[in-house]
């Protein structure tokens, strides 16, 4: 498996016995092109990686299962060819995938699935050696996104230019990125795969330490060939469907592994910057502007696994390990604190509260004192460990009541160091633990909850009918009131900073507002005793959007509305659906009605002295949303950042952003950076004239696309075909997730279906329908309304940010989509007419979108992203051939046995996973 740049082999072509295996990248004209420019170390890294599993196989299988691997890859590499013998090599490929038995099946599966992992881990190491600065001469950057003009200096410089040094200053000061992790199930990679892969990377790294004559390099071969074996007898399936606390751990090991130490090294850089030279002497500018969400455990919309008793666990988990975090980086500050008082005198506030930490815990102080004499400052820490320490195990006598009572103790210390000349003392070490106490305080992340506006209408009904102290209550509406309890709870242990969110579902009138506020006065009859909570709306259909306005102006009338508005300085959010309203009108109609909903709701925060939030439910994959944060960003209508961003992080995307320290810091730069800019007057003055310019464009591609969507997903059986012609139903048998993928046992409507299988189905046949569908027709109908159509597109999509990223999104996903291999799974269903629909708007919005964009194929422009897509492009196919076979036998043969149609089932599975890896994206 290597990065060899040969030419495709001819149909046929088979493998000879004995020789190590590879896996070369084809050189074919158009979609090949850009496979050619690949790092000579990312070239050399893949081969050695391919040739070791290529060992395994050997081992494992035999020599017969290499053979029949490498004949697949061989064949499919011809197939992706644009030559004469593309097709005669496709059908080629058919007849040895039905040749298989389906144990022989799902050993190819499987080698294939390791490949894409240990492609992804050899990428992924590259682009962090690229970021360091280690690699800067071998390639380039291994991402367009990777540029400096993406840096926060850049944008510090360039926002400072146009509104003057000292309101940049203000801005960056107020500056908000709130990520929120979620338990949507979209993670296809079982955590112990994670692990191995973690493993395999690291030998990977320390292989480039090694003398390549030396008996270590001998050793380290060894090691790498047990962990890539652990790697392929790994089943890639779980056993069992994660729990909720499963995934609070998943994503409690981020936080432990990266995020703890990753955002204060962010905030020092920007400091750095900010500061220039005196920085470290001076006190620090840099805001700890990243404020980490969770709806992990407390997301309950559709979960019945998440109840109130989860909840309450999930908090107290994440408290643990955030003061265990905190805990820990004090002891190592302590450490390094051998100031002495004669060289750097504490001052009066530091020795008092020295004395009152000593009173508070005389035989620690005992302690302390005898082990650090003549180091006040240091003993205080030492101290403040104590605390820390008795308030993770919950020792009331000595625990502090909440982080601000940390953060107090830490800056007298600080504040001392300074006066006492230990400037570089005061804003070393200790600034970092402080901005890691001002992000994550005690409960490491705010868990926000969330549910079903019909949920708390069907409990407020019941209620009512018979009381709220009624022991006949339903089950359900016990539990919607359990969940205030937990709440409060939690907001009661932990502060108002872990809970006060509630975020409500599918709001569509003000009601399901006031309902919130209904239920948490019903489970805390005494008002005292009534938690701070928050209200948000979520908007999701095209419906929701265009109302959304009318619903926030009845939301201000609401007495309680207007006492929190009082308490927290006018501070509203508003969160924003991005998978439903897509599944609802399709991906062009949604972008442009969440483009505009989003002004309207910025105007009417504006006329009501509003500061807004507007939180962005954004999924991983093009069809929820995805795509870069950052250029996202640097498209939003003027005024609705406003220096404040909040998004979803789920699924994949977690461990994509999140899960390398030096990826995870250029990421959040790259969002701080986009944050600042967005605010800057050129490109608000830009955004606001291209969306005037061109909105009698928007209002063209809006009518046309969603008319071409429902004309698709309105027909009759549209959703029962859907199932058939995807492997929609086997999906849910994977265990991603404890939240359910259907609402219901069938899918007999879209309404019946989350908006997660509805992205991952398409994206697994291959076709990726949720990301572009409707968009050609629409830019084909306005391109020949009109004798400059084409003009006109071509520079909206110079010209107009918002029409740019989602002409690129869509590229991305056109890219990802194979004809052949997608009207195999369409021939699956009795719906030719349908398939075709499907087709022939896909070849449609292929041709319109190169049109638009001056490309030749599919990522032209963006040779670094279409080399990771056509790489894998080849593989992918093979393993979408595997998974068509699993599905016909599954769709068409009747007579299966129990044990047959297990077999072709879990066959179905592993290459869900393997596709999952390819493609780097599932829902």
């Amino acid at each position: 498996m290597s990065f060899d740049d040969v030419a495709a082999p001819e149909p046929g072509t088979t493998y000879s016995a004995g020789a190590p295996m590879t896996m070369s990248i084809p050189v074919v004209a158009n979609r090949g092109e850009a496979r050619e420019n690949i790092p000579d170390p990312l070239r050399d890294d893949v081969r050695y990686l391919g040739q070791s599993l290529g060992i395994i196989l050997r081992e494992a299988g035999g020599q017969e299962l290499l053979d029949d691997v490498e004949k697949l890859r061989l064949l499919s590499i011809a197939a992706y060819g644009s030559d004469d013998n593309a097709g005669t090599a496709f059908a080629d490929a058919i007849k040895l995938v039905d040749s298989f038995s389906v144990e022989r099946a799902e050993q190819v599966a499987r080698a294939f699935t390791a490949y894409f992992h240990l492609v992804n881990l050899a990428e992924e190491y590259h682009r962090v050696q690229q970021l360091l600065g280690q690699d800067s001469d071998n390639g380039g950057s291994s991402s367009e996104l990777d540029s400096i003009e993406e840096s926060i200096p850049v944008a510090y410089r360039q926002l400072a230019a146009e509104v003057g040094e000292e309101e940049a200053r203000r801005r960056v000061t107020e500056m908000e990125f709130r990520p929120v992790l979620t338990a949507h199930p979209t993670e296809a990679r079982r955590r112990s795969v994670s692990r191995a892969i973690k493993r395999i990377t690291k030998l990977l790294e320390s292989r480039d330490q090694l003398n390549p004559q030396g008996t270590a390099l001998h050793e380290h071969n060894r090691h790498l060939l047990a962990e890539i074996d652990i790697l392929w007898r790994t089943s890639p399936i779980r056993a069992v469907k994660p729990t909720p606390m499963d995934e609070v751990k998943a994503a409690l090991n981020v936080f432990d592994e990266v995020l703890f130490g990753t955002f204060p090294d962010v905030y020092r850089r920007l400091d750095d910057f900010l500061l220039g030279e005196v920085a470290g002497w001076e006190k620090p500018v840099a805001p700890a502007f990243v404020r980490l969400g969770s709806w992990i455990g407390a997301d309950r919309d559709g979960n019945p696994n998440v109840t109130a008793d989860t909840t309450r666990e999930v908090a107290a988990l994440a408290s643990v390990h955030a003061l265990a975090a905190i805990e820990q980086h004090t002891k190592e500050v302590a450490r390094k604190l051998t100031v002495s008082d004669e060289d750097t005198p504490p001052s009066e506030a530091v020795r008092a509260l020295y004395n009152k930490l000593r009173l508070m815990a005389p035989n620690v102080g005992t302690e302390v004192a005898s082990e650090v004499p003549g180091e006040t400052h240091r003993a205080v820490l030492m101290m403040i460990v104590a605390r820390l320490q008795a308030t993770r195990t919950r020792n009331a006598d000595l625990a502090y009541d909440n982080s601000e009572q940390l953060l107090r103790d830490l800056r007298i210390v600080q504040d001392s160091l300074v006066e006492s000349g230990a400037r570089r003392v005061a804003y070393g070490q200790l600034q970092r633990l402080i901005w890691q106490v001002e992000t994550f305080g005690f409960h490491l992340a705010e868990h926000e909850f969330r549910q079903h506006s019909q949920v708390h209408g069907a409990a407020l009904a019941d209620i009512a009918a018979k009381g709220a102290l009624s022991p006949d209550l339903d089950p359900m509406t016990v539990e919607v009131l359990d969940t205030f309890r937990t709440l409060g709870a939690v907001q009661k242990k932990f502060g108002e900073k872990a809970a006060r969110r509630f975020i409500v579902s599918f709001t569509q009138d003000a009601s399901h507002l006031a309902a919130v506020y209904e239920l948490a006065e019903h489970a805390f009859p005494d008002a005292e005793d009534r938690p701070v909570i928050d209200a948000i709306p979520l908007f999701e259909t095209f419906n929701d959007l265009e109302n959304s306005v009318s619903i926030l102006e009845q939301m201000l009338l609401m007495p309680q509305v207007q006492k929190r508005l009082a308490e927290n300085g006018n501070r509203v959010e508003v969160m924003l659906g991005y998978s439903d309203s897509s599944k609802d009108v399709g991906p062009v109609a949604a972008t442009l009605a969440l483009n505009a909903a989003q002004s309207r709701i910025q105007k009417w925060a504006k006329d009501n002295g509003i500061t807004l939030t507007l939180f962005h439910g954004r999924g991983g994959s093009l069809g929820r949303g995805g795509g870069p944060a950052n250029r996202a960003i640097l498209a939003q209508p003027p005024q609705t950042v406003d220096g404040r961003f909040k998004l979803t992080e789920q699924g994949e995307v977690i461990l994509a952003r999140y899960g390398d320290p030096t990826i995870a810091s250029r990421h959040i730069e790259q969002v701080a950076a986009a944050i600042l800019l967005a605010g800057a007057p050129s490109i608000e003055a830009r955004n606001a004239a291209a969306t005037e310019k061109y909105s009698e464009l928007a209002s063209a591609l809006d009518a046309a696309s969603r008319e071409q969507f429902h004309r698709l997903v309105r027909a009759e059986g549209f959703a029962p075909w859907f199932a058939q012609v995807t492997p929609l139903d086997e999906l849910g048998m994977l265990s991603l997730g404890s939240r359910p993928a259907k609402r219901g046992l069938s899918v007999n409507s879209l309404e019946d279906l989350r908006a997660i299988p509805w992205v991952f189905s398409w994206s697994q046949a291959r076709i990726n329908l949720a990301g572009w569908y409707g968009l050609g027709t629409a830019l084909c109908d306005f391109a020949l309304s009109r004798p400059d159509g084409l003009a006109i597109l071509q520079d909206a999509f110079r010209e107009w940010p918002l029409f740019n990223t989602l002409v690129d999104n869509v590229e991305m996903s056109l890219a990802k989509t194979d004809e052949r291999v997608a009207e195999r799974y369409l021939s699956l269903g009795d719906r030719p007419e349908l398939a075709e629909q499907v087709m022939d708007e896909l070849r449609l919005t292929r041709e319109w979108v190169l049109k638009v964009t001056g490309d030749a194929w599919p990522l032209e422009h963006r040779p670094v992203l279409a080399r990771a897509v056509g790489l894998r492009a080849p593989y992918i196919d093979a393993l979408s051939l595997l998974q068509v076979r699993a599905l016909r036998a599954l769709r068409t043969q009747s007579d299966l046995t129990d044990a047959d149609r297990s077999a072709w089932q879990h066959l179905l599975l592993l290459t869900v996973n393997g596709i999952s890896a390819g493609l780097q994206n599932t829902g």
